[in-house]
């Protein structure tokens, strides 16, 4: 079948991405065996479109897809007959039957992990999503998410300013920028190598919530395993996870402190069996015997790599890169005297009023007096959870 075939089958009516997987998966004759599976409904509308394509409103769909396909040369219409369509994704009950595509296809060439968390990370949270992202993608493997704010997002900024590749899945079109703070990534990911951005709704559908969860099936789904960096008891981040371990996959989650609320959800993971994850290598030794043919032999296909330049430069940065991806709670310190005392009690990890006063000792107003001074002067931040020690410039 081709594209145009997929396109119609993907826009006939009363069938969804179930009802068509289970279809193709029988492997019918097209489009014989197809009209003699499908519902009376869809299987009219397919014969009206295969004896009078221009009566066809689903003729429309296709001339619409193929316009904007044409309309650029990082634009593609994947299907399951496509060469580069993502063999992990026929392991869902139900897949996509079509993926618009925007960007570099090579980015589904590597080994691909998700990465997902909370929308407003501590700054602990943000440090571990860089760290994991950066080092990862120094070694070949492609990050996969939502684009959405917060860890996805510093995520995937994180694999491409490395040099590596990063797949954002979307719940709109590819050509619609959601979040809108995101405008530059989405850039990022449309136009630079290693970046691809994937959808399975036309171009120009809206944001709808109804589309996001959907829209997660597609990120665990493409990804060897999944990690969790931060998140919530009741972050959404937990419907990729459980989505993870109903397709089979690897679950991870870094661990947290038990006072944080944004570490919550991860610490639940962690209770309930998923793999504590210190750094990289944790990640790679679980996934190597699957992703082992995804990643270049010494020696074997040199040359395709570095005609996109991409990854040769992760390879590049690797050298250089920390043997860990968890950074430490903060800096060294210099010689630089506190100020307050009351910096001895806090780190990268945010600790509520309540547990500061109780470890200092100190009453309730008297630390948020001094926590205030604190912070006008830089040294402190409030986030979700309690209150940070900022690293010196």
């Amino acid at each position: 079948m081709d594209v145009s075939e997929w396109l119609v089958v993907n826009a006939l009516p009363g069938m969804g991405a179930l009802r068509i997987s289970q279809l193709a998966a029988r492997k019918p004759r097209w489009p014989e065996g197809w009209l003699a599976a499908l519902p009376s409904n869809a299987a009219s509308a397919l014969r009206l479109w295969l004896e009078h394509p221009e009566r066809s409103p689903l003729q429309q769909c296709v001339d619409d897809a193929l316009a904007w396909q044409q309309g650029g040369h990082h634009r593609h219409i994947l299907h399951r007959h496509h060469p580069a369509w993502p063999e992990l994704l026929n392991e869902l009950p139900d897949p996509p039957a079509i993926l618009w595509a925007q960007g570099d296809l090579a980015a589904l060439n590597g080994p691909t992990l998700a990465m997902v968390g909370t929308r407003k990370p501590t700054s602990e949270g943000s440090a571990n999503a860089q760290g994991f992202a950066r080092e990862l993608a120094c070694r070949g493997w492609c990050i996969v998410s939502g684009m959405a704010l917060g860890i996805d997002g510093i995520a995937q900024r994180a694999a491409l300013n490395a040099g590596g590749s990063s797949i954002a899945v979307l719940g709109c079109g590819v050509d619609v920028i959601y979040p809108a703070r995101h405008r530059d990534l989405h850039e990022q990911l449309s136009q630079a190598p290693g970046g691809l951005v994937l959808s399975e709704h036309p171009p120009g559908t809206a944001a709808r919530p109804a589309f996001f969860p959907r829209r997660n099936r597609i990120v665990t789904g493409l990804s060897l395993g999944t990690l969790v960096v931060e998140a919530t008891e009741k972050s959404g981040s937990l419907v990729s996870a459980r989505l993870a371990l109903e397709q089979g996959k690897e679950l991870f989650a870094v661990p947290g402190s038990l006072h944080n609320v944004q570490a919550q959800g991860c610490l639940h993971l962690l209770r309930n069996g998923a793999t504590l994850v210190r750094h990289a290598d944790d990640i790679v030794e679980e996934l190597q015997q699957w992703a082992g043919h995804f990643l270049p032999q010494a020696g074997h296909g040199q040359a395709d790599y570095d005609q996109t330049g991409h990854q040769q430069a992760g390879r590049d940065q690797l050298a250089a890169a920390s043997s860990s991806s968890i950074p430490s709670s903060l800096p060294p310190r210099e010689s630089e005297p506190l100020p307050d005392t009351l910096l001895n009690a806090l780190s990268a990890t945010p600790v509520p009023i309540d547990v500061l006063v109780h470890n200092t000792g100190e009453t309730v107003s008297g630390c948020q007096q001094r926590l205030l001074m604190l912070e006008l002067d830089g040294w402190v931040a409030q986030q979700a959870g309690g209150w940070v020690r900022l690293p010196r410039p």
